[in-house]
């Protein structure tokens, strides 16, 4: 007798979910998601790598230690390292020295701008006087009223916002307009004290936001004659300058209780605040903040809507861990990173073309979303490991014993790729034996749309294919996976879902 087949049509959305139940979870949903990102477009995507950005370290003389800035201003980047600051073209193009007479400091906070028709950058880092530069030449920011060594800065309404000096923690001083280096109250320079330690800040929409370790406010107003501090929250506060981001028209940051965000839309004067990271909470509450506060960092990928946040911790570089948080609108999906170890990011426009970049512990500037490899100082491909793991499907009916025969996955290769396709039958239990994966290599059955021919074909050139495989095993429950180790010339692909054919095998 021939078997019935049912099929059971799952649409891969939702990300990672590490606070529901088995019988919680939607089918779309992962168990696990390692170095893959949720697509805006549906599904999920195995990640791109890293490679240097210029082939040369960041370094003149004895230069040593991890990079403390990278900021991407006039088609470069800006990176600071030990006691220098350095002008980092891209490719091959030689490492110039712009600063050297600083004392070393922690990592770098930075702003670019334009108040009197030149574009300049402006950095601070807690133990020399704040900066600015041309493409020509640094300015120390000194002189009467200036700020002892600041370790936030931010221009706001044409003036210069300066925080995070040691001896005044809870005091932001800022420039007169259009002089990033005047602090005459005179010409419109002043200061404003908060409650609480500041711990950065961030210009969004119009406002000034200032983040303590227990509060946050905002500053509203064009200048000395109308600035107005306002309470945004007395409970809440940022544990991680790093963390502060722009990303889906919102900011996002990391409190004690998981990240953050400061909802756009304004009520009546106030502002929203929410935890958003409770579907991978756990991913924050293992973290001991007390180590890994002043190592973590972030970086947006605008045209992804993307937000990914560091772990460092300084781990070893194949263990560095982080958290992709992806905004689709309605909701944010999660997933995690493994083997990115940046001690400072930014992104930014390069030629009109977005790059997202991040400084090592090993001296050299670094660019995300490059190649198919992670690739270290020496050149040497890291391994990158990526996993999938679905929820355990039950296909509506936990009592009744599945007999599986096929799937159908609907995936958009990018070229050549290694993964293997496995299954997990009844939740993992040790009494139950799982089928070989089976690597992609061997899975050569391509059936296409409309009347492309199987295993010749693709359909629309890069887009969606579907791969028809025969699966065998048996059990009340089954888990899809895929994992990887990355080789050299392996690609990123997409998985937007599969269809599983199976037949019921009785009721237990």
């Amino acid at each position: 007798m021939v078997d019935m087949l049912n099929p059971l049509v799952v649409n891969f959305g939702g990300g990672l979910v590490l606070n529901k139940s088995q019988f919680e979870m939607e089918p779309g949903e992962a168990m696990e998601l390692r170095n893959f990102e949720p697509d805006i477009g549906g599904g999920y995507r195995r990640i791109s790598g890293f490679s240097k950005f210029n082939t040369n370290a960041v370094t003149s003389g004895s230069t040593t230690g991890a990079i403390l800035m990278t900021a991407i201003y006039k088609d470069q980047v800006i990176a600071a390292r030990g006691t220098e600051v350095f002008k980092v073209p891209t490719s091959n193009g030689s490492v110039t020295q712009i600063d050297s007479s600083r004392t070393s400091a922690g990592r770098y906070d930075f702003d670019t701008y334009n108040m009197d028709g030149t574009d300049k950058i402006i950095w601070a880092d807690g133990a020399n006087n704040a900066s600015s530069y041309n493409n020509s030449s640094v300015t120390d920011i000194s002189g009467t009223g200036a700020p002892a060594n600041p370790k936030y800065v931010k221009i706001f309404k044409n003036h210069a916002f300066y925080a995070g000096m040691s001896a005044t923690p809870q005091k932001v001083i800022f420039s007169a307009p259009y002089a990033e280096g005047d602090f005459s109250a005179a010409n419109g320079a002043g200061s404003i004290s908060v409650t609480g330690t500041i711990t950065g800040l961030k210009v969004f929409r119009e406002q000034l936001y200032i983040f303590c370790d227990n509060a946050i406010f905002r500053l509203v107003g064009n200048s000395l004659a109308d600035f107005q501090m306002q309470p945004v929250t007395t409970n809440v506060g940022c544990i991680a300058p790093q963390s502060i981001q722009e990303v889906g028209g919102d900011i996002i940051f990391l409190a004690a209780d998981g990240l953050r965000t400061i909802a756009g839309t304004e009520k009546i004067g106030d502002v929203e605040l929410g935890v958003i990271s409770r579907p991978i909470q756990r991913r924050f509450t293992e973290l001991n903040y007390n180590d890994v506060a002043s190592t973590i960092t972030s970086v947006v990928i605008k045209a992804k809507t993307q937000y990914r946040v560091f772990f460092s911790n300084q781990a070893a570089e194949a263990d560095a861990t982080g958290v992709i948080a992806v905004f689709k609108g309605d909701r944010w999906e999660y997933s995690d990173i493994k083997g990115i170890k940046p001690n400072c990011a930014d992104s930014g426009y390069i030629s009109d073309v977005e790059h997202v970049v991040h400084g090592g512990y090993d001296g050299y500037v670094y660019k995300q979303e490059s190649g198919n490899t992670f690739t270290n100082a020496s050149d040497q491909s890291l391994s990158m490991e990526a996993r999938f793991k679905s929820a355990h499907l039950t296909m509506g009916d936990p009592g009744i014993r599945k007999r599986l025969h096929r799937i159908i996955l609907n995936y958009r290769p990018e070229g050549s790729l290694t993964t293997n396709l496995g299954l997990e039958y009844d939740f993992g239990s040790s009494d139950v034996l799982n089928p070989n994966s089976i690597p992609f290599t061997e899975i050569a059955d391509l059936a296409l749309y409309g009347s492309a021919t199987y295993g010749t074909s693709q359909y629309g050139g890069a887009e969606f294919i579907l791969v028809r495989q025969p699966i065998t095993g048996s059990g009340f429950a089954v888990a899809v996976q895929f994992t990887e180790k990355q080789n050299e010339t392996s690609t990123p692909y997409s998985l937007r879902g599969f269809s599983l054919e199976f037949a019921a095998a009785g009721r237990r």
